[in-house]
Formats: structure tokens, C-alpha cells, sequence
């Protein structure tokens, strides 16, 4: 989560770089059309060594089932299912994202 004035690019960018000695295992990052571009993927390679694969739809305007697009649209079905998320009632970014976090948590608990 970040604010306003900080691109999504730009977001992850950081977040990779706080999460870098958790992610010493990542091959490949699938991501959505939003994060595509050539400068993007050289920093994901340059700080944690990963190859992006962007989901995104070819025709914009004709309906087709993107390839690995849906794991994307699943992971964002299982965050809806906490009824914290629906809404934004935190003041702080961290704690929003902390939440997020504490519902992958409990989903991954819940099938182990």
C-alpha cells in the first residue's frame, strides 16, 4: 500500500526491496498489465534476481481468457472474503497492509 504520488511501478520496486532477503527464492514474479515495461523488469532482475511475467489481455475491446490472469483475479477473490478488507478504516498504510497480510496468513493456516 502506498500513497497517491507513488506509482504502483514504483511501489513494488520498494517493496522488494524491504522484502529481499525473504524472496532469495523467487524465480518469477507474475504480475498484471500495470506493471509492464522494460525498466521494471531490469530492477526486479537487478534486486532480487527474478524474471516478470506480465498477465494482460491483447484485445481490449473482445473477450478472451488471459493466460494465468486468473491467479491474479483468485488471490484478490480471497482477500474480498475478509470482511475487514471491504473498506478502508485504517489510518495508517501499514496497518492495511498488515491486514493483508494477516489474511494470507489465515488462508495458508486454513489448508495446511
Amino acid at each position: 500500500m502506498t500513497t497517491a504520488n507513488v506509482t504502483d511501478r514504483a511501489g513494488a520496486i520498494r517493496a522488494l526491496k524491504r522484502a529481499k532477503k525473504d524472496l532469495t527464492n523467487v524465480d518469477k514474479i507474475l504480475v498484471d498489465g500495470g506493471y509492464s515495461g522494460e525498466k521494471f523488469a531490469q530492477d526486479v532482475k537487478d534486486l532480487i534476481d527474478a524474471e516478470v511475467e506480465v498477465a494482460k489481455r491483447s484485445e481490449l475491446h473482445s473477450f478472451a481468457v488471459m493466460p494465468k490472469r486468473w491467479i491474479v483475479e483468485r488471490s484478490y477473490a480471497w482477500l474480498e472474503k475478509c470482511r475487514r478488507l471491504w473498506k478502508k478504516c485504517e489510518r495508517k498504510h501499514n496497518t492495511s497492509l498488515q491486514f493483508v497480510v494477516l489474511a494470507f496468513l489465515v488462508l495458508l493456516l486454513k489448508r495446511s
